[in-house]
């Protein structure tokens, strides 16, 4: 029997992605499965009423709006569902090829939802080379990109003769490390600057008694670097910048192995997430290269997971995580200093108050009312380019009725003025990047797929030649500015 909880409040996090709808940046979440044989498609149809319809309840429901200016918009079920509605069955035209499935994707990038029914949609595609493949759009409120990932995945199994019957989603992975502490939850708009006091002096005792001062005088130092990047840091001008419109461009690579990346990363004391952030990096300085202009950094906004990843997704699904800055080190030239100023960026991050300040603006922002989220999301929003994920998918290869699953792609919305949107997935074994770009201001995405396939081989002949020369390490250390320590004690600041 299906799961119903008929009416619900939206939670502020989930209203927050409502609010930040703009015509030339919906709100959202595109994922792709290809396939590699053509699937049963009522086995398809009914895996996706047994293992998603009737466990999450939210597929089912639309948005009643607010109807005061301190009510909440709420979940309510939708008494005119039709699956239908939602199923689109289609066969790619020409040669349906990876090409053909793009064009057929752009198509309905900027397409809204009809608010009057659940905010979603499955398109089931035949003529994608000897196989299949599946495209869907789920608005943000509904959950996070990393759930969405889950769910979506719940389609498939582990064997290839498996029956539709209720199973447990498979575990994807955020590919950073970056995690959130603990935080005081916030009970309402009322309370928001109480409780943050309270939350400062708590936390501020626990950092003396626990870890002494140093601790406490580091942590401040960092705090007060993450707040002048919050408030200051922007990108600088570049080829990739500017105000987007509706229609976007999408592309991405072939299937790459991660052996090479890997080993690298092992040789050079960098993580794969590292690897694979650094190669992007070097997309971006190609491409801003290849345009003419001196490369500089540039800064997008990475997703960070706040779910316990081990734990059960919940009926009601939702948002829990928070977004951080990362500057990519695209104006490094060499390939090795690239990874390593990767590296380091990323290992302050992970070591940075970031994640818990960053939670609770967003936080605030969902609880502050109608009117004043939209120009202090945009404030934030557009210091970035976009937004970049890494997701560490299944291990194993995965079946979705009878036929092999060969590949996973997922992108999360930008909002306010981003262009580039960045999807970076492993899976069984192998790499896949994807980009979203604004078509009049990056009409050429495959430039940027291209270069980062271009620095993985790069990466793979790196560390194929220290492997030859004995298994000598890279020598991958950070540049140090003048007047700072190499080991990164107090004192170094955040690019």
């Amino acid at each position: 029997m299906p799961v119903s909880t008929r009416r619900r409040p939206i939670a502020p996090l989930d209203s927050l992605w409502l609010a930040m709808d703009r015509p030339q940046n919906l709100m959202v979440i595109v994922s792709v499965l290809f396939l590699g044989e053509v699937p049963d498609w009522a086995e398809v149809t009914r895996t996706l009423e047994v293992r998603v319809l009737d466990r999450y309840p939210v597929f089912r429901q639309r948005v009643e709006p607010a109807g005061r200016l301190l009510g909440r918009p709420h979940w309510v079920d939708d008494e005119d569902f039709d699956l239908g509605r939602h199923l689109r069955r289609t066969t790619l035209t020409g040669r349906g090829d990876d090409a053909a499935l793009q064009r057929y994707m752009e198509q309905h990038l900027s397409v809204p939802f009809d608010p009057d029914h659940p905010l979603w949609e499955m398109h089931l595609i035949d003529g994608y080379g000897s196989g299949a493949a599946i495209f869907c759009r789920t608005h943000h409120a509904l959950a996070d990109g990393l759930a969405l990932a889950r769910v979506l995945l719940s389609l498939t199994d582990e064997d290839p003769d498996a029956a539709p019957a209720p199973a447990d989603p498979p575990r994807v992975d955020p590919g950073s490390a970056a995690t959130s502490p603990a935080r005081p939850r916030l009970p309402g708009p009322a309370s928001v600057g109480l409780d943050l006091a309270g939350a400062v002096v708590t936390e501020a005792r626990g950092w003396v008694t626990a870890t002494g001062l140093r601790h406490t005088t580091r942590l401040a130092l960092r705090t007060t670097q993450v707040v002048s990047e919050l408030l200051l840091g922007q990108n600088p001008p570049n080829p990739l910048s500017g105000e987007p419109d509706r229609a976007k461009r999408i592309a991405w690579t072939g299937l790459l192995p991660l052996d090479g990346p890997k080993s690298l990363g092992r040789l050079a004391g960098a993580t794969l997430n590292d690897v694979l952030l650094s190669a992007m990096a070097a997309a971006l300085r190609t491409y801003q290269q290849d345009s003419g202009v001196e490369p500089v950094d540039l800064m997008t906004m990475v997703p960070v997971n706040l779910r316990d990843l081990d734990a059960p997704l919940p009926p009601e699904l939702g948002n829990r995580f928070t977004l951080v800055y990362f500057r990519f080190p695209s104006a490094t030239a060499s390939p090795l200093a690239r990874l390593a100023e990767t590296k380091r960026r990323m290992d302050w991050l992970k070591d940075s108050p970031e994640v818990a300040l960053t939670h609770l603006l967003m936080d605030v922002i969902g609880r502050v009312g109608r009117g004043l989220d939209r120009p202090v999301i945009d404030f934030f929003a557009n210091k970035a380019l976009g937004v970049t994920t890494n997701v560490i998918g299944p291990r194993h290869r995965r079946w979705l009725a009878g036929a092999p699953v060969t590949g996973v792609l997922g992108w999360v919305p930008g909002s306010g003025r981003h262009t580039v949107g960045v999807c970076i997935f492993t899976y069984d074994g192998t790499v896949r990047v994807g980009v979203i770009t604004d078509a009049a201001l990056v009409p050429d995405p495959q430039r940027l797929v291209a270069a980062f396939e271009a620095e993985l081989e790069l990466f793979v002949a790196l560390a194929a030649g220290s492997s030859d020369a004995g298994g000598a390490r890279p020598e991958v250390r950070p540049k140090v500015r003048p007047g700072r320590r190499r080991d990164g004690r107090p004192g170094r600041r955040q690019p």
